[in-house]
């Protein structure tokens, strides 16, 4: 029961409060997401999806994009439409950024910066709608700490928040400008609350951040350090780098996860472009050819491993013949899958003064083609594995049907029964249905 908060008469209310969330961006997001609804949970208030009438509504942004900087205010005016008297807190990258923006924006009540984020539940004395939004920040350059998080109890498998913020200065990127710079907690703690998750029966963890393998940066520790030490964990089946930067992918951590107990044979490394000049262009810290190596030796080490791959497109000063390279580059590479972004100008970054503008026409023009390509990838990623068996780690039933994922990010459909969610079980792959393969379990 919430009798702490009034209601908009100001009378003490023995009623339980609604509160809805909605996450945008990545998977460090959600994982804040999770550690702030635990806390309100912990407080007495009841979850509710954010679909719903709530008495307090949780937006939690992300601003890498223009589209996403919408989606925010979008899901801003959604919430406000619901439930005009519901107290709305907006929080994240695009709320640390552009706090003045949101503020204005009608019905907002409160707008928390990075470093206030997780302190969401203390800054609500009361759900009482304010005449104006409140702000609280800080400069980004003034972060120091690192706030641990953690996704628990609505996923089969966890989101670790291991490292927050970037020292990196990529001309099209606002994250080091939303998050600070590069921090983690100490390798100790971390891998007390990997124990923790894994206690709670979590099969797989996700190991999160802005940039992960930049992590100990600020007190002497290295990823390499990290991830040896979290696959001594008992009682935890998997552990998954969400991504990693090629430069910081060194080919000692290859081999460590290639040799590992925990580690899936699964790599997200973010390229960008294939062409050595827009790499160049947009600050990044190596190479077409050092991240060709990177993937040969991944392929190498572990053949049926998954590599997924990040793709900007429509970059200022991207020619055709840029954008040709890069293709023919990503279409002779082993990689599994990508995930492909049409550049977005960003206020605060260097790229918007570039010269070279693309076309947003042509933009969407390059960003099809290699979704196009994409598909090729997962199509032949996914047959190599028909025939084979996997064990799978099932996350969601609906209708018989059981969904999950092997351990090499292969999404698999199996008919069996609802006790197998949250489990693994062993998987003969039968079939590639497109978004994924068709399975039968195995005795």
């Amino acid at each position: 029961m919430i009798e702490s908060l009034d209601s908009a008469k100001g009378q003490p209310q023995n009623d339980v409060k609604r509160v809805a969330f909605h996450t945008l961006g990545c998977k460090l997001n959600f994982s804040e997401t999770s550690t702030i609804a635990r806390d309100l949970l912990d407080r007495g208030f009841s979850r509710v999806d954010f679909s719903d009438v709530a008495d307090l509504y949780v937006i939690n942004t992300c601003s890498v994009t223009r589209e996403a900087d919408r989606k925010c205010r979008k899901a801003i005016r959604q919430a406000v439409r619901r439930s005009p008297d519901a107290f709305v807190a907006v929080t994240g990258c695009y709320a640390q950024l552009k706090p003045d923006e949101i503020a204005r924006m009608p019905g907002v009540d409160l707008v928390l910066g990075v470093e206030e984020k997780l302190d969401l539940p203390g800054h609500l004395n009361s759900l009482r709608k304010k005449p104006t939004a409140e702000i609280y920040g800080c400069e980004t350059r003034d972060i120091e700490s690192f706030q641990p998080a953690s996704s628990m109890g609505d996923r089969t498998r966890s989101f670790l928040k291991v490292q927050d913020g970037c020292d990196y200065t990529c001309s099209y990127c606002t994250i080091p400008l939303a998050r600070g710079r590069s921090r983690s907690d100490s390798i100790e703690s971390t891998v007390r609350s990997a124990g923790r998750i894994a206690e709670n029966g979590v099969k797989e963890i996700v190991l999160s951040g802005v940039n992960v393998g930049d992590f100990g940066r600020n007190n002497g520790d290295t990823f390499l350090d990290l991830i040896k030490e979290l696959d001594t964990i008992e009682n935890l089946e998997r552990i998954r780098i969400s991504s990693i930067e090629p430069n910081l992918l060194s080919n000692v951590i290859i081999e460590f996860v290639a040799n590992s107990r925990r580690f899936v044979p699964h790599f997200h490394i973010p390229l960008q472009s294939g062409s050595n000049k827009i790499l160049g262009l947009m600050r990044r810290r190596y190479t077409k050819e050092l991240y060709s190596q990177r993937v040969k030796m991944i392929k190498t080490l572990m053949p049926g491993s998954c590599i997924g791959a990040d793709v900007m497109v429509g970059f200022p000063g991207e020619t055709w013949n840029d954008f040709l390279n890069s293709f023919r580059f990503l279409k002779n590479l082993d990689v599994s899958y990508l995930h492909v972004f049409t550049y977005s100008e960003r206020d605060m970054t260097d790229a918007i003064e570039l010269s070279g503008s693309v076309p947003q026409r042509e933009r969407i023009r390059r960003s099809r083609r290699l979704r196009l390509l994409s598909k090729e990838k997962r199509t032949i990623f996914y047959n190599h594995h028909v025939g084979q068996s996997a064990i799978v780690l099932f996350e969601s039933y609906r209708n018989g049907i059981l969904s999950g994922w092997t351990d090499n990010y292969v999404r698999t459909h199996v008919r069996g029964p609802r006790s197998l969610q949250g489990f693994l079980a062993q998987v003969r792959l039968m079939s590639n249905e497109g978004e994924y393969v068709e399975g039968e379990l195995l005795n």
